[in-house]
């Protein structure tokens, strides 16, 4: 039985709302203000709530922005019942997150009308989050033994020959195996920070875009040139890198370690796809307010349906070609591009490999 919280102030038309839904077959929670309605939402997390927006001590407005700033109340679909309903007011609604708005007077059919809408539409979206959590759970089972069984395998593998062989090694050996154990333990750190960023960029989306308002960083060209130097030197490929950055510096509306992290993802995904010798091009502009990271490389190709399917825990054709990566990068890239209302795109063909970053520059606020 599903559960419809309704918050009304006018107790008349609060019992008769309550009166129609449990008739209809629902179980029904009923709260006379908007702080009632909070607790009470965070209480029981219904299935729906029907709010009202006029009302004391806070609105209906207040309620949903409210709601919407928690990750266990953030999806619940919200409906406003309220005798306001100039366009102004239907918009500000909107624009907070409301599903749907019904005007006062109203009649039955259209109330149960809109609940068994979104209701349905809840449904759909539940089971196509189910299946996409049936496909990542596949793809994890197949790259996580080998994303962690094989550095740790190396870290195992090493320091047994360092506990055994120690008197017997010289420095110069020593140093390549501790060379190699830390090598291994920064891959299986980078792979854990990854799944753990991923996880939350997904669960808590909506309370991190409402987080990212005030976030920006004034020099990006500079952020990305910092990361291109490490990871080239990492890489020992200093000499294929091409790098031409802009000229302007004008903020842009993420934080530096956001941008940090999309620089690196994109970069080292370049370099580890391309081979020693052959040239990587890093370029950042500016256009039509926005900040665009430009990473090519020449090496494997993906085809439209891999790149149509750049998801998580996604690694394309490990089955041929044995690389380091859980394929998680450029998912993260993705994720975290969109949350900031930029756009990711990405052109593979005839060898030649384009990511494309867009990412909104920062408000400009007059003097």
């Amino acid at each position: 039985m599903k559960k419809i919280l309704v918050i009304e102030d006018e107790q008349f038309v609060r019992e008769n709302i309550v009166e129609i839904l449990e008739s209809s077959g629902y179980a029904v929670i009923s709260a006379s203000h908007g702080r009632e309605g909070i607790e009470l939402a965070r209480q029981h997390l219904p299935d729906m709530i029907i709010c009202d927006v006029m009302m004391p001590e806070v609105d209906g407005h207040g309620v949903l922005q409210a709601l919407r700033l928690h990750s266990s109340t953030a999806h619940i679909p919200f409906v406003f019942l309220t005798a306001r309903a100039d366009i102004s007011d239907v918009r500000t609604g909107m624009n907070l997150g409301a599903d749907d708005y019904i005007p006062k007077p109203f009649r039955v059919s259209e109330l149960l009308a809109s609940i068994k809408a979104r209701l349905d539409k809840q449904r759909t979206m539940q089971e196509v989050a189910e299946e996409k959590l049936a496909m990542l759970r596949a793809s994890i089972s197949l790259a996580l033994p080998h994303e962690f069984l094989t550095p740790l395998s190396g870290i195992l593998g090493l320091s047994e020959l360092l506990l055994s062989s120690y008197d017997l090694l010289s420095r110069e050996e020593i140093m390549e195996m501790l060379t190699h154990l830390h090598a291994s333990a920064r891959r299986i750190h980078h792979l854990v920070q990854n799944f753990l960023l991923y996880a939350r960029l997904i669960s808590e989306a909506d309370a991190i875009r409402m987080r990212l308002e005030h976030e920006i960083t004034p020099s990006p060209s500079d952020i990305v040139r910092d990361v291109v130097e490490a990871k080239a030197q990492e890489e020992s490929r200093e000499g294929d890198i091409v790098m031409a950055m802009a000229q302007d510096v004008i903020p842009v509306a993420m934080s530096s370690s956001y941008l940090t992290k999309i620089a690196e993802e994109i970069v080292d995904n370049a370099l580890k796809y391309s081979l020693s010798g052959t040239i990587v091009s890093i370029r950042t502009q500016y256009t039509e307010r926005m900040f665009v990271i430009e990473v090519h490389n020449t090496g494997r190709t993906l085809t439209p349906e891999q790149i149509a399917a750049i998801g998580a825990y996604t690694q394309f054709d490990r089955q041929i070609y044995e690389q380091q990566g859980s394929g998680l990068g450029l998912s993260i890239v993705k994720k975290l591009t969109e949350l900031h209302n930029g756009y990711f795109s990405l052109q593979s063909a005839d060898g030649q490999t384009t990511v494309r970053i867009h990412i909104p520059c920062a408000p400009l606020h007059p003097n």
